[in-house]
């Protein structure tokens, strides 16, 4: 079953023939939550790694201080860098929430594990969230358009963004109980 088919399941009761919810949409629901709280936690962190790749590189703010500037405060977008970095955090941790969710609504085989799924999907997220951004964004919201260097880097700072979250989130979200055991991390062995 699709995610897709998986959320109208959970959002649809006219098309759904009547039932009771069995115990395994419940545990799905609550792991779907459960992994949208560590989605937000995943989102914090790859927005904080992709901000320390992006900053240096481009020597600039985060196009959030832009939307400040142009539909909050006004000004100019350098006036206000904790207001445009706060506010790109805030994107990244709700685009983390909603990956997370979607992550654990995801049918897999077994055979593929839930950190080499999370790389996956987690590159597919940031390069769609790249997407939306330069061209819904950038384009039609701010009005701004970036060179090829200038976009190659925005697309580069996503796909850093959705390996950091998919990493996270695959890690986190499913398979192993108990980490400390099953990897090793306390052992006193050299």
């Amino acid at each position: 079953m699709s995610v897709f088919d998986r959320l109208q399941q959970f959002g649809s009761d006219s098309s759904a023939p009547k039932r009771s919810e069995s115990v395994t949409d419940k545990s799905r629901l609550a792991h779907a939550g459960g992994a949208a709280v560590r989605g937000l936690q995943a989102g914090f962190v790859a927005t904080l790694i992709m901000t320390a790749f992006r900053l240096p590189i481009l020597r600039s703010l985060p196009p959030s201080a832009n939307f400040w500037a142009q539909y909050v405060s006004g000004g100019d977008p350098d006036d206000h860098p904790i207001a445009g970095i706060a506010l790109h955090l805030l994107y990244g941790v709700q685009a983390g929430a909603v990956f997370g969710a979607l992550f654990a609504l995801q049918d897999a085989e077994e055979s593929i594990e839930p950190e080499q799924r999370g790389l996956v999907w987690g590159t597919v997220f940031g390069m769609a969230l790249s997407a939306f951004g330069s061209q819904i964004m950038l384009k039609e919201l701010l009005d701004i358009r970036l060179d090829t260097d200038e976009l190659a880097l925005f697309h580069a700072g996503h796909l850093v963004y959705g390996l950091a979250l998919g990493a996270w989130v695959g890690s986190r979200t499913e398979g192993v109980q108990d980490p400390d055991r099953e990897y090793g991390y306390n052992d006193d062995d050299p």
